[in-house]
């Protein structure tokens, strides 16, 4: 009898006490329809017989996607068949169905990896997804599914003999009893109709069905504590019994996954964690994609390196799978990788050793200690910055991506040491750490890793735990015994896009709303599968809201191409940038869903997060004022003093409630240019702690992937106080009783509030809602003193998914406007914007949308197609218009204009000259001066990135567009022009430029 500790869907123990798992047959008997079938095709229970050294893949969704992060379903497998040697390659993608597998532009197709592998069996998983379209879909799914078999059939993929199958069902829809939830009745009948139709094409085709569908509806049935995570996904523990259902089927003898297993398990996760970076390889759009063609020095290309990368990866699992075989069998093993190919040699560009260098976005390879470092950052008068913590006394402080603080005060940081990832060989030491400041002095005292985790690109506290990237998944992690290191770790969502590591989901952050927001960049494909409806598959640049208690998963809003950070004022106004443009908006309600509105004019580029003042530390007047952080050109912080009632300027007239940003002076400023401020949060002192990514090399198109230059060790946390004013009182939260935190959301302070929240989420919501009942009942809705306090008790409603409407409109009608148009939002998201209804979630095909272009009347017809193609490559992702704006007006003093500039008369050498090797320093257009001092970058090559063709369709384009009106520019003058120019490596000077070819007067 097996004894084990009741658990909660997260893997926590719930209570200290054990009790003994209920004795069960090891198979049951599936379906009677089902059953019918598999008699008759001579394969009672779905048994196949594997035979020694086949190759086993997995296709499908994200049933199949998530036993590679468990192991137990291929361990028991392993076990039940000690003498096979098999080896397994996982090749599912949450989303995927039988006919639509979207990927990243350049990923090899599903039949080349079959044949990469050289496939004896497939495993094949479908139908989840696909049992949305009901009774009416099944005929479809039924022929898309032979059809399937068929064509890989003949495609004999280990290069001999037909690939054999196993079709395995999807597993049932687990009823958690949970509110939050659907119950999963209707899913359930759908998929066993999908069930059904699965097992009459095994039998038509004659290859072997597994049910999964009944065996999982009896272990719910068993089971005391939940075996998923929101009904449809398998907890580890979930997988674990499903290994015996899989196991039993397939060697015909009952199997059961068990503790004695975890020695296998653990060779098995060794293999899957280098497989699973060969074929789900972070960066893809360097090795396959866009910028895979991009070459630096003696003309090496991403894709020389990284291609290669993918054959070291298959070696290294390779190795593994012999380990997995000796575990089997009970002996020790350790891999042997010295038939690994070395890895290809990459000579940096740092300091001009490219073309595509520039020695002016660059920093300098002479890193300045951090104290010396830190007198190069200037903070305006009355403030003070000191250093809390750095590289030389933490060395797992490397470039540090985010940082939180917890409810008991503590600043986190993820720290992204293999930027751009992990590379093969080569130490894991990506991770979330904590730095606490045991005496208050306002320097860390140590460093505590709470866990490894890969790409932590962003992370937020939640629910007792927290939530952080790790592309392509977001992981739950939890501390249950207090010593700061996570003991549990749950897949809580898959399907992120990880393309282009750094452009996708980032900076985290837990609304008041509940949901957990984080934005992502182009080149991402996304595919989010829920309870609710179909997935959520997208390539849109957007910012997505994640509602993890209802597990609702949507596209907020559009934000193109690469946004990055966002945060929430006091009164829930929502803000958000897009890094490389180093745009920001505020987030609104429209129509049925919510869009951005831009909240400033642009000043810098590229941005990496923003954050609103609110701090009894820091001055009166700047309180709820906006930041800005910069990491190249301007190097540091802006500031801007958002008006919330009522603004016009020129053109601009916005109505209460729709935020407009007026710049101040500097805030922050850095002159070390190896200074790269990634993030920016206020501590529990009421500070504003700076993380400092502090790189040579900030730029991903300039330098080679793996430029032996990026920086691995540097690391720096600031922080800044203002010296005339004390600190701000510590406020208790971590541990307190309901009462007491729901007196935390009277405090003045948006991050006492904030973490008291964060708090409140991991307390039970009946608990939660009759003491904020109690307290909504102390406050009176007619005073504007108590109009946040009673915001604060709707959104805690919404956050714990408890409607009260009467609360709602008590809101609705505060005496502060502010507070009246978040109960509309709150109403809206109750409403029209509810996830849960739509399954109007956009599915796509995976193609770029075509930018729409409007050709003008004057010109000629012989070029139009050339026009339209200068449009596209205009609005390419960081481009002309990412910079000079789509309406070719530039941004302030920043980016000069395109539109009536001076510089597009008719002298083609100079804009050719000027598009091919970029241009730096300052220069005058218009009569208007743009330059490094007004925080001005230089221009980027770009005679790698586009032909000649391409240079003159572009050129064509903005000289004739915005009311410009130009002749068109020849590709063959391109092309005479690049050639005499070939060997030249540094931009042009814009003096040096019009030296040689003057403005026409």
């Amino acid at each position: 009898m097996k004894i084990r500790a009741r658990v909660d869907k997260y893997g926590v123990p719930r209570a200290s006490y054990y009790f003994p798992m209920k004795s069960r047959p090891a198979c049951r008997l599936p379906h009677p329809f089902i059953l019918s079938l598999l008699i008759g095709m001579g394969i009672a229970h779905g048994q196949l017989p594997l035979q020694k050294e086949d190759v086993i893949c997995l296709v499908g969704n994200g049933l199949p996607d998530r036993m590679q992060h468990d192991g137990w379903v291929e361990a028991l497998v392993q076990k039940t068949h000690p003498e096979h040697q098999l080896r397994f390659r996982n090749m599912a993608f949450p989303g995927d169905t039988v006919d639509s597998r979207p990927r990243n532009k350049g990923f090899t197709p599903p039949e080349q990896y079959l044949a990469h592998c050289k496939a004896d069996v497939i495993f094949v998983f479908f139908g989840y997804n696909e049992s949305f379209a009901g009774e009416a879909g099944v005929p479809k799914f039924k022929q898309s599914m032979a059809a399937m078999i068929d064509k890989y059939r003949g495609l004999k993929f280990n290069g001999e003999s037909e690939p054999r199958f196993v079709l395995f069902s999807p597993i049932a829809h687990e009823n958690l009893d949970d509110p939050n939830l659907p119950d999963g009745s209707a899913n359930n009948r759908n998929l066993l109709l999908y069930t059904q139709a699965l097992a009459e094409v095994a039998a038509e085709k004659k290859v072997a069905f597994v049910d999964l569908f009944a065996p999982t509806q009896r272990l719910y049935a068993e089971s005391d504590a939940p075996l998923t995570l929101n009904g449809i996904h398998l907890l580890p523990d979930g997988n674990r019994k499903l290994a015996g259902v899989i196991a039993s089927a397939l060697s015909g003898k009952a199997a059961e996954a068990d503790t004695s297993l975890e020695t296998v398990r653990q060779a098995v996760l060794d293999k899957n964690w280098h497989w699973h970076n060969r074929y789900r390889a972070v960066n893809g759009n360097d090795i396959w994609g866009s910028r895979a063609g991009l070459a630096f020095v003696d003309g090496q290309k991403n894709s020389d390196v990284l291609v290669h990368e993918l054959k070291i990866l298959d070696v290294m699992t390779a190795n593994r799978d012999p380990g997995i075989w000796a575990a089997v069998k009970g002996q020790s093993f350790t891999p042997d990788d010295s038939n690994v190919p070395p890895a290809v040699e990459v000579i940096s560009n740092v300091g001009g050793g490219s073309k595509s260098s520039s020695a002016q976005k660059e920093g300098s390879v002479d890193y300045l200690d951090p104290k010396e470092a830190i007198s190069k950052i200037i903070v305006p008068e009355g403030y003070e910055l000191n250093l809390f913590a750095d590289e030389s006394r933490f060395p797992e402080l490397a470039n540090p991506v985010q940082l939180q603080v917890d409810t008991k005060g503590r600043l986190w940081a993820a720290c992204w040491g293999t930027y751009p990832k992990w590379e093969p060989l080569k130490p894991m030491n990506d991770s979330l750490m904590i730095f606490p400041d045991d005496d208050g002095d306002g320097v860390a005292d140590r460093a505590v890793e709470f866990a490894k985790v890969h790409n932590p690109l962003g992370f937020e506290f939640w629910n007792g735990g927290v939530i952080v990237t790790s592309q392509p998944d977001i992981l739950f992690l939890k501390d249950t015994d207090g010593d700061d290191v996570a003991d549990v770790r749950i897949v809580l969502l898959q399907g992120i896009g990880s393309a282009d590591s750094h452009h996708a989901a980032n900076n985290l952050i837990y609304g008041p709303d509940g949901a957990i927001y984080w934005q992502s960049g182009i080149f991402l494909r996304n595919a989010h599968e829920h309870p609710w409806g179909p997935p959520l598959s997208t390539g849109a640049s957007a910012m997505y809201r994640f509602d993890p208690r209802r597990y609702t998963i949507s596209v907020h809003a559009g934000n193109n191409p690469n946004p990055h950070g966002s945060s929430f004022d006091r009164w829930g106004y929502h803000y958000a940038n897009d890094a490389t443009g180093g745009k920001s908006f505020q987030v609104r309600p429209e129509g049925n869903g919510f869009k951005m509105f831009q909240l400033v004019q642009k000043e810098v580029r590229p941005v990496t997060a923003n954050a609103v003042i609110s701090s009894t530390n820091f001055p009166d007047d700047i309180q709820q004022d906006f930041l800005v952080l910069n990491v190249i050109g301007y190097l540091g912080i802006k500031r801007y003093d958002l008006h919330r009632d009522g603004f016009s300027e020129g053109k601009i007239n916005y109505k209460q409630g729709e935020v407009w940003g007026t710049p101040t002076d500097n805030f922050v400023v850095g002159t070390d240019k190896n200074f790269r401020p990634s993030d920016a949060v206020f501590g529990a002192d009421g500070a504003l702690y700076i993380s400092d990514w502090h790189n040579v090399i900030i730029g991903h198109m300039q330098h080679n992937i793996r430029d032996p230059k990026r920086d691995k060790k540097h690391g720096r946390i600031y922080r800044m106080i203002y010296k005339d004013r004390p600190l701000q009182e510590k406020v208790a939260i971590h541990g307190l009783p309901i009462t007491a935190l729901l007196k935390n959301l009277e405090h003045p302070i948006d991050d006492v509030r904030h973490r008291t929240r964060i708090e409140l989420s991991a307390h039970d919501t009946k608990e939660v809602i009759a003491a904020a009942e109690a307290w909504v009942k102390t406050l009176d809705p007619k005073k504007e003193e108590h109009a946040l306090h009673l915001l604060e008790a709707l959104w805690l409603h919404q956050q714990h998914n408890v409607r009260n409407q009467a609360l709602l409109s008590t809101v609705l009608a505060s005496p502060n406007p502010h507070v009246r148009i978040a109960a509309a939002t709150v109403k809206h998201l109750w409403g029209s914007a509810d996830p849960t209804k739509g399954k109007g979630q956009p599915v796509d095909n995976g193609e770029e949308e075509p930018i729409k272009v409007t050709v003008p009347a004057h010109l000629p017809k012989e070029l139009v197609e050339t026009y339209i193609k200068g449009a596209e490559i205009y609005a390419r992702e960081a481009h002309c218009g990412t910079c000079h704006m789509p309406d070719g007006k530039g941004q302030a003093s920043t980016y000069p204009p395109l539109a009536a500039s001076d510089w597009l008369d008719a002298n083609d050498e100079r804009l050719i000259k000027l598009i091919l090797h970029g241009i730096e320093g300052p220069m005058v257009v218009n009569g208007k001066k743009y330059g490094p001092e007004q925080g001005t970058p230089p221009m980027t090559r770009f005679a790698e990135l586009i032909n000649d063709e391409e240079v003159a369709a572009v050129l064509t384009y903005v000289r004739n567009s915005w009311g410009n009106q130009g002749a068109a520019v020849k590709p063959e003058t391109v092309a005479a022009i690049r050639k005499a120019h070939e060997k030249r490596f540094i931009p042009w000077n814009a003096d040096a430029l019009l030296k040689e070819h003057p403005l026409k007067k």
